[in-house]
C-alpha cells in the first residue's frame, strides 16, 4: 500500500479516509499569504456514496485504498436482489442489493460480464459499461402528425428498462443507450 503525501492526493485517486475508501473528485493545491501549501479535495465514499471535503495540511499524508476489480456476471434478478456468479463457475452465486449495483444495472442483460469494485474482499460497486446495446421488446407506433423533430415516445427494452426514444425507433430494434445518463444514444440495428 502506498502513502501519499499532501500534494499527491490529486483527482480520480482512491484514499483510505476514516477507514473508508474514497475517490478523489476535485483537488487544490494553493498557498495562502505566508503560510504553508494546503490542498482543499473533495472527497467521495466508495462506500455511502456521500461527498466529504477535506483540507489535508503540507505535513499530512494519506493511504491509498487498495481496490480491486474482478469480473462477475449476472445471472438474474428478483424483488431489487441481483444474483451473480463468477464467471465459469455457476455453482458460486452471490448476490448484490440495488444499492451497491445502482440504477444502471437496469440496462444489463442476463450473462452479462461486467467487473466488480472490491475492497477488503468486500464487492463495494460495479463498473457498468458507459454504452449498452439493447433490443426495444414494446414499442408504440409512431402517431402520424406527432413526427415533429425531437418528439419522442417510451418504449420498453429487453431488460425490463423504459426510456424515451425519437419516433422512428420501432419493435425489435437494436439501440444503444448510454447508462449513466440512461439516455438513447443511437439505433444500433434496424428490425
Amino acid at each position: 500500500m502506498s502513502v501519499l503525501s499532501y500534494n499527491e492526493i490529486t483527482l480520480k485517486k482512491v484514499i483510505l479516509w476514516n477507514d473508508e475508501p474514497c475517490l478523489v473528485v476535485a483537488s487544490h493545491v494553493f498557498r495562502k499569504q505566508q503560510r504553508k501549501p494546503v490542498n482543499i479535495t473533495k472527497l467521495k465514499s466508495l462506500i455511502s456514496g456521500r461527498v466529504i471535503e477535506q483540507t489535508f495540511h503540507q505535513n499530512e499524508t494519506v493511504e491509498e485504498a487498495d481496490i480491486e476489480s474482478r469480473p462477475i456476471e449476472l445471472i438474474y434478478e428478483n424483488k431489487g436482489e441481483y444474483w451473480f456468479c463468477t464467471p465459469d463457475k455457476p455453482s458460486e452465486r452471490f448476490s448484490l442489493s440495488h444499492d451497491i449495483v445502482g440504477d444502471e444495472v437496469r440496462f444489463l442483460k442476463p450473462k452479462s460480464v461486467i467487473d466488480a469494485v472490491v475492497f477488503n474482499e468486500n464487492i463495494i460497486g460495479v463498473k457498468m459499461p458507459i454504452k449498452a446495446e439493447l433490443m426495444v421488446k414494446e414499442a408504440a407506433p409512431a402517431v402520424k402528425g406527432n413526427t415533429s423533430s425531437g418528439a419522442t415516445k417510451e418504449v420498453t427494452l429487453e431488460t425490463g428498462a423504459t426510456i424515451q426514444v425519437p419516433m422512428f425507433i420501432n419493435e425489435g430494434d437494436v439501440i444503444a443507450v448510454n447508462t449513466e445518463t440512461g439516455l438513447y444514444s443511437e439505433r444500433v440495428e434496424k428490425a
